[in-house]
């Protein structure tokens, strides 16, 4: 097995190392990451009924899907992630297999953690990991969350969400009374600390495990990776099961009801109805959203040379596109 660090904090890429090394490197694999502000969605999920998506666009908030299952999970530099990569199937939804070394390297830090459940990791009852697997080619990869110091208002905001707005087909996240590892120590430490004490714990644990970099050469293809799929709407949105969408927004002129088919990101139909007035049939407006990402940006640049308020008095552009997240 292999030691990697890499102090990348490029979501994109690193989800992209991750199945990188699951595919393309011949060696078992033991990793530490962590990501700028992101949420990382579960394979098998919508992303925008696990996500605000004005707070997450207001705050600069990456929003990445993975490789495995499960439910979203906030990650910002107070998160320290963990992988492991193992040949065969056999430990696959074993979480205990891989978590053992984990809550040993936080017993000795005088942490005393615990597997509860499936695939969550508790401190005195409160959830500081999160994890999920996938096995690909005779491989298995297992990953999961350490919350060391996270900012718990931005994990908050960010999947903070409305469960009426979407009828999701989707596999939703379920929410958790959670803590940060910092709380339980005798003194607060910083991510860099953290992992160095990690290291040192998994070095000790596994037999004949070696450290190793990043080549030149892995870097490339990794990039190519995270460019051509792991930085991609189509991959982090469009991949999303489908969904129906509904929103009740009040404004000055009356009320607006949204009504949304969305499939493979894509808006299939969509209705505006309520109680407003307008110059113009509103099927007009209609017809222009279908066939257009359910993505704020794209909505926004196609709306802006409409005159929304012909076909909704006191409506623009901007509110209008507010009006369908």
């Amino acid at each position: 097995m292999i030691y990697l660090y890499h102090d990348s904090l490029d979501a994109y890429f690193n989800l992209a190392a991750e199945e990188y090394l699951l595919k393309e490197c011949s060696d078992e694999v033991f990793m530490l990451w962590r990501n700028e502000n992101t949420v990382v969605v579960g394979k098998n999920q919508n992303t925008l009924s696990e996500i605000d998506p004005e707070y997450v666009r207001t705050h600069d908030i990456s929003v990445v899907r993975r490789l495995t299952g499960g439910g979203a999970v906030f990650h910002d530099r107070g998160n320290v992630n963990y992988t492991f990569i193992v040949d065969g199937s056999e430990h696959m939804t074993d979480f205990g297999f891989f978590t053992a070394p984990i809550i040993e390297a936080l017993a000795g830090m005088g942490v005393k953690a615990e597997l509860s459940g499936r695939n969550d990791l508790l401190i005195d009852g409160k959830k500081f990991s999160g994890n999920a697997q996938c096995t690909m080619g005779g491989r298995t990869l297992h990953h999961g969350t350490l919350m060391l110091s996270a900012g718990m208002e931005k994990l908050v905001g960010a999947l903070r969400v409305d469960p009426e707005k979407i009828e999701s087909k989707g596999i939703r996240s379920v929410a958790s009374r959670v803590t940060n590892i910092d709380d339980h120590l005798d003194r607060p430490i910083s991510p860099e600390e953290f992992i160095a004490r990690l290291r040192d714990s998994i070095l000790r644990l596994i037999p004949g495990i070696e450290e190793r970099a990043f080549t030149e050469e892995d870097n490339a293809a990794i990039r190519r990776l995270r460019n051509e799929k792991y930085a991609t709407w189509e991959w982090n949105y469009g991949y999303s099961p489908a969904y129906g969408f509904h929103k009740k927004t009040r404004f000055s002129k009356g009320t607006l009801e949204v009504f949304l088919d969305v499939k493979e990101g894509v808006i299939r139909t969509a209705a505006l109805k309520g109680d407003y007035f307008g110059s113009l049939d509103v099927s007009g407006l209609e017809n222009k959203l279908v066939g257009l990402r359910h993505e704020y940006d794209c909505l926004l640049n196609a709306l802006a040379t409409e005159n929304v308020d012909r076909y909704i008095w006191g409506m623009d552009a901007i509110a209008l596109t507010q009006a369908m997240f």
